[in-house]
């Protein structure tokens, strides 16, 4: 947890070490970066740049935030040049108690007591379920209200899934913008509207772990993406450079589910640690005043991943509005590129006032828009200490006081049963031969696994669960929450049947019962990945070393079991996709469940599912492969090694990930996007599509920006920087505080203010076409289809979910190229009893049916009212229906289709 300071009347400040605006590689207040390239001298193709976006725009021109600004600019405008720049960054990583608190956790409260710990976002994704994603996040978002959270740092959808590999893939929804988008905008309402502050993250290119973060000694890795120019030299031809055709995966896959997420209100964007196209997201002026402030109208606040930051002037003119924590990027001293150098660089002219005027106000908006101007909590916890005292400034030691820290506030109500029912509806099963599933009570049941069970040191004895040590409820890194417990699966499967043995282990025991041909084996297997803070077993963050296997032998154990018994059930707790090609075939080998990450309702959720309680209805949130190579080199290749030269990524795959690249390339995946089996089975029958609005090739002129504030301002004198009389600093808090020669000797230096860089202007643009609100033109969320169907359970004995997905493909006399399919919209039924009908409705929006046109630097409809086809079904490789958009008619297919 760490926090900045809102309330003016508790600012502080603490001595300047250094020059105007701290200068990162390739920056200085004489020396103009190159543009594009304002932290180095880059090896990128030309294709690849930054184009400039100058100046960054205003917020508060959306309506629904308009109340807010007015608020947030009447308290900005009493604030000091200080205090201003005091609630642009954080006070420092190691600093306690805050007045501001941002917490990360993407399932739930991070180093925190009395909390639930939820379901990961992959395994939220698995559930198919906009209902449960929204439920969790209501949840969620109550935790952190009840313990004084007002930045909860989630959720997130970059990576969005691309590197099967990537690290931390699983605090994401799956490896689809759709399915990314949906879960991100139903989070996003159910916590805010706890009135607490979501953020989404990372923003934009952060596909992989190693690599990712710049420091003194290596510049993190550029995402080669491409993005088009502002005015393309071919505006006719159809024949578009390799960059253009990247600006679409831009558009189309990345920046879809932010987009998504900024139509939902999100109140803040965090940027990533990588750089796109040569230059860092924090410093990216094209990535946050083009694309995000203005084209996807984003009236919140931008922040800064942790200790990515590493400019003072270039980030401030890019766009950055907060810099978290607030060090440089080695922070022991309680260094900054901002607070006190953020003065300093106003005072002599750097940075102008409305700028500073503009990123202070997007933050207050944000806090008057949830609402905690009012009876929010104080934050009642401390993330350096369990104990109820600790010290108010821990970093300070021993110049701080002991403090009560920790209150001890529960608040987990009963989000046990939220958490248990995402957990449980995610459990997707693959295969189920001659119907093993489900198990009967009477069974000879023999467990195989160590991941049965809850790690024997303790659930929370690996720190950010820096470990693969029993139940793998979570990946590991700061996506993570502390277990007040963890229900495990063989606690839950020994309440369930009468004959239960154990073996704790996962190479395959010496000594075990003689199987009998009536024996059901139960193997626990586990694949485990996530930030590269930490390596656990080789594994840099990145499943670099395990590559797509399960864990400590685990196929050799499933090879094992599977030759001495008869019946086997393989249960897989992983981060994502896993290849099975050493096992599943085995005739022995009968079911397979993945229960993805689970979280601390592990055991009972996936009992009922083993047992028949109820049935199955999870779906894969990307695709398994039978090979790696399956997929194309520059998905399954990891950045691995590092020379001298900045690390590059390139999107070669362009559109095609995931599902995308498999149909485009007719390769037959083991288990598609979107497979997951039941004990049941539904039919479509009735189905119908039906037009709700008429569309046009482009959307309707974008609204103007209107209600705009005044933040102009002439530079403060000095002495609104100055650091009051006898206050006393702490040793490395950061401070945004100068001593009076400091303060006059900054004003007096405006001859030697910062060399702005090619394309600089102060002058707000009107914003482009493809704007006009947030995530865009409004019109794109206008629906243009309708499409409903009855779902019936056919079978005769178990109840279940339908997960009904609409998959969009599009005409084939449009002049762009396309996916074969694309997921565009998913409901799930009501458990269904059997013989139980119910009707599913789904839409498609004026986006769905868009391309962008990077020449138009538009959404555009190919063939208006055209030849599209809808397919309704179970998985992308698995069709019921087939509907037609220019005959508003479908058909049913032949099962399976």
């Amino acid at each position: 947890m760490i926090s900045i300071k809102l309330e003016t009347a508790f600012l502080v400040a603490t001595l300047s070490i250094g020059v105007i605006g701290r200068p990162s590689p390739g920056e200085s207040p004489t020396h103009k970066p190159v543009p594009g390239r304002s932290l180095q001298s880059s090896n990128l193709p030309d294709d690849y740049y930054v184009p400039s976006y100058y100046p960054a725009p205003y917020g508060g021109w959306v309506s629904d935030w308009q109340e807010s600004y007015r608020k947030a600019r009447r308290f900005v405008a009493s604030m000091n040049l200080a205090e201003k720049t005091n609630i642009t960054a954080g006070s420092g990583i190691f600093m306690g108690f805050p007045q501001l608190c941002f917490n990360d956790g993407h399932n739930g409260v991070r180093q925190a007591d009395n909390v639930t710990v939820f379901p990961d976002g992959i395994t939220t994704g698995a559930t198919f379920d906009k209902q449960l994603m929204y439920q969790r996040a209501v949840a969620i978002g109550k935790e952190a209200r009840g313990k004084g959270v007002n930045v909860w740092l989630g959720p997130t959808v970059g990576p969005i899934g691309r590197k099967p590999r990537g690290g931390r893939n699983w605090e994401g929804f799956g490896a689809d913008p759709s399915l990314q988008a949906i879960g991100a905008r139903e989070t996003i309402r159910g916590v805010q509207e706890q009135g607490v502050i979501a953020t989404i993250k990372h923003f934009v290119g952060n596909e992989q772990e190693m690599y990712r973060m710049y420091n003194p000694f290596q510049y993190g890795y550029s995402a080669n993406i491409g993005i088009s120019p502002p005015s393309s030299p071919c505006q006719t031809c159809l024949e578009l450079t390799f960059s253009l055709l990247d600006d679409r995966t831009l558009h189309e896959v990345y920046m879809w589910p932010s987009a998504e997420g900024i139509h939902a209100g999100v109140g803040s964007v965090m940027i990533a640690y990588n750089a796109v196209n040569g230059t860092a997201c924090s410093q990216h002026p094209y990535l946050i005043n083009a694309l995000l402030k203005d084209e996807l109208g984003f009236q919140g606040f931008v922040q800064s991943d942790w200790l990515s930051h590493m400019s003072g002037v270039a980030s401030a003119i890019a766009g950055l509005d907060v810099d978290m924590p607030g060090d440089t990027q080695i922070p022991l001293l309680g260094h900054s590129y901002w607070m006190y150098e953020l003065s300093r660089s106003v005072l002599n002219g750097s940075v102008p006032m409305d700028r500073l005027n503009d990123m202070t106000t997007r933050l207050v908006a944000a806090w008057y828009k949830m609402g905690q101007d009012e009876n929010f909590p104080e934050t009642n916890f401390d993330t350096n200490t369990k104990k109820r005292e600790g010290l108010l400034y821990p970093a300070a030691w021993p110049d701080t006081p002991k403090v009560v820290v920790n209150k001890f506030v529960p608040v987990q109500a009963d989000h046990d049963g939220i958490a248990r029912q995402v957990a449980q509806d995610a459990i997707t099963l693959l295969k189920n031969n001659d119907t093993l599933l489900p198990l009967r009570r009477s069974q000879s049941l023999k467990i195989f696994g160590t991941g049965a069970q809850t790690n024997p040191d303790g659930a929370n004895a690996c720190s950010d669960r820096k470990c693969n040590k029993g139940t793998l409820g979570q990946g590991w890194g700061s996506g993570t929450v502390d277990y007040m417990y963890l229900n495990d699966p063989i606690t839950a499967i020994k309440a369930k049947a009468d004959d239960v043995r154990f073996y704790s282990t996962d190479s395959f025991p010496r000594k075990i019962d003689e199987p009998q041909d009536t024996d059901v084996a139960v193997v626990f297997i586990t694949s485990d990945s996530g930030e590269n803070t930490w390596t656990v077993e080789g594994n840099h963050g990145d499943r670099d070393a395990s590559g797509l296997h399960a864990w400590h032998g685990g196929d050799k154990l499933v090879q094992d079991v599977a030759s001495r018994y008869k019946n086997v059930v393989v249960v897989a707790h992983t981060v994502g996709p896993l290849i099975l090609e050493k096992w599943i075939d085995l005739p022995s080998v009968k079911s397979v469940l993945i229960a993805h990450l689970p979280g601390q309702e592990a055991g009972r959720s996936l009992a009922e599912v083993l047992f028949g309680d109820v049935s199955p209805s999870g779906h894969l949130p990307y695709s398994i492969t039978k090979r790696e190579e399956d997929l194309p080199e520059s998905v399954t290749k990891l950045i691995d090694s590092y020379n001298l030269h900045q690390p590059e990524d390139t999107y070669t795959e362009g559109l095609y990930i995931d599902y995308r690249w498999l149909n485009k390339n007719n390769i037959k995946p083991r288990y598609a996007f979107g497979h997951g089996l039941s004990y049941t089975n539904f039919t479509y029958s009735k189905a119908a599509i039906t037009k709700v609005s008429q569309m046009s090739s482009t959307p309707p002129t974008r609204p103007p920006k209107t209600g705009i504030l005044d933040y102009t301002q002439a530079i403060p004198e000095p002495s609104e920087a100055v650091m009051p009389d006898g206050f006393h600093k702490h040793w490395r808090y950061i401070y945004s505080w100068l001593l009076p020669s400091e303060a006059v000797d900054a004003a007096a230096d405006r001859r030697n203010k910062y060399e702005y860089p090619d394309g600089y202007s102060t002058v707000q643009k009107s914003g482009p076409r493809a704007g006009g609100g947030q995530g865009g033109n409004p019109a794109l969320w206008d629906v243009a289809y309708k499409l409903s169907v009855e779902v019936t359970n056919v079978g005769p004995k178990y109840s279940g979910k339908a997960s009904v997905q609409a998959y969009v493909q599009f005409p084939e006399n449009s002049k762009y190229e396309t996916p074969i399919t694309q997921l565009r919209d998913f409901e799930k039924t009501d458990t269904l009893a059997p013989g139980e009908s119910t009707t599913v409705e789904l839409h498609l929006t004026r986006k769905d049916l868009s391309v962008w046109d990077v020449v138009l630097q538009e959404w555009v409809i190919p063939v208006v009212d055209g030849q599209y086809t809808v397919l309704l079904g179970d998985a992308s490789d698995s069709f019921q229906v087939s509907c037609r958009v220019d005959r508003l008619e479908c058909i049913t297919l032949a099962q399976g289709l």
